[in-house]
């Protein structure tokens, strides 16, 4: 489980730079947990909540679709949210929401609340990259940022790797109204511990500017035109649509193709995120000439490489991102990651709904290979926009 600790108590010997930044970096680690724990709260019910709405694979995988289409456009326009405004405010805004759907979810006894559950839960995931990066920079030293990139990276695997363990086990021991009733829980708790220790994460002081000009002096839109941003957000949806796949449906694929145990295919994912080598390993998996067992050991190898990369891949979008402008760049930068897990839920579930499950590891391995392409192209544009400041 993700440790409040060090938000809150710090070894008095540390260094007063040392304990501010390990009190932000825990802070945001914290709530990034959060918001990647409710990306799943419905995709672990799935197997309640088709029979108990009578659901196809295609519209269970369009509730996802809904979440992070929300999700997506809310992320771009709220970049510009925060650099106006500040981080902390729309962050404290979106884990409230987070916890308010989670409760409509729970009251749900149609298909149509269970949707409107998830664009309220999509509203509250929107505002989470923009404003953990800006916060992260504006209050973390140089010397640690990429700690904080990492910190925040593996709390959000976190999330991702208990929301299906924690959701399937009390789903199991009481039902899935509790199991959301009980998700609910975790972002107040949350809310208040922010709260708590809300100077820790306030915002810099804002900078008054003339119309259509950002701080810096720049047009509000001009990092638009730049190329690293776009090929971040193609690298972000390509692999997002891979993810998407992943956290939707491989479960239940793993249960078809190799006849274990759904706690044995819900491990198998876990082993994913928590390990989180290469994107064709996900072929063999399709191809189903391991064991049972050898399954779970390709969905960690998988996760390994998509661990290792993703620090240097935050670090590259700072480096693209202009001063001032941090908001407004990983708001739309990450928009292609809600963008890419709008996509994947639908264009799996159809690949279910048609009896296919192999097909699925093979598409996952496909997206993986092309991620790797567009990471090279991701490498070279930040490069040569270093030199050119250079």
């Amino acid at each position: 489980m993700i440790t409040t600790k060090p938000a809150t108590q710090l070894p008095a010997h540390l260094p007063t730079t040392l304990r501010s930044d390990v009190r932000v970096i825990a802070l945001v680690g914290l709530a990034h947990g959060v918001s990647h724990f409710y990306h799943l709260i419905l995709a672990a019910l799935f197997i309640w909540l088709k029979p108990a709405f009578d659901l196809s694979y295609a519209q269970l995988g369009l509730l996802m679709t809904v979440f992070f289409i929300i999700s997506g456009v809310g992320q771009a326009l709220a970049g510009f949210v925060v650099d106006r405004f500040g981080a902390r405010a729309v962050l404290f805004s979106g884990i409230f929401l987070l916890g308010v759907s989670a409760l409509a979810l729970s009251t749900a006894h149609s298909y149509a609340a269970l949707m409107l559950g998830a664009m309220l839960a999509g509203m509250g995931n929107s505002v989470f990259h923009p404003a953990d990066y800006t916060i992260l920079n504006q209050r973390v030293s140089a010397a640690r940022v990429a700690y904080g990139f990492s910190v925040h990276g593996i709390s959000g695997n976190i999330g991702w790797a208990l929301a299906p363990l924690f959701m399937t086990y009390v789903a199991t021991q009481y039902d899935w109204r509790v199991a959301l009733q009980c998700a609910a829980v975790l972002p107040f708790g949350v809310l208040l511990i922010l709260l708590l220790n809300r100077r820790a994460i306030r915002p810099e002081p804002a900078t008054k500017v003339a119309p259509g000009q950002a701080a810096g002096g720049e047009g509000t839109l001009d990092f638009l035109r730049l190329p690293a941003v776009w090929m971040c957000f193609a690298f972000f949806f390509i692999t997002a649509i891979a993810l998407g796949g992943i956290q939707s449906f491989a479960s239940v694929a793993l249960v078809r193709l190799y006849a274990m145990s759904l706690a044995l295919a819900t491990s198998a994912y876990t082993a994913y995120m928590l390990a989180s080598a290469v994107g064709m390993l996900a072929v063999l998996l399709a191809m189903a000439v391991v064991p049972a067992w050898g399954a779970l050991l390709l969905m960690g190898a998988i996760g390994l490489a998509s661990g290792v990369a993703g620090p240097s891949r935050d670090l590259m979008i700072r480096a693209a991102a202009p001063k001032n402008a941090t908001g407004r760049v990983y708001g739309v930068v990450y928009s292609g990651l809600d963008s890419g897990l709008a996509v994947g839920p639908l264009f799996f579930g159809a690949l279910m709904d048609g009896d296919h499950p192999a097909l699925l590891f093979v598409f996952i391995g496909v997206f993986q290979a092309l991620a790797i392409a567009t990471a090279v192209g991701v490498g070279g544009k930040t490069r040569a926009a270093g030199l050119q400041k250079a």
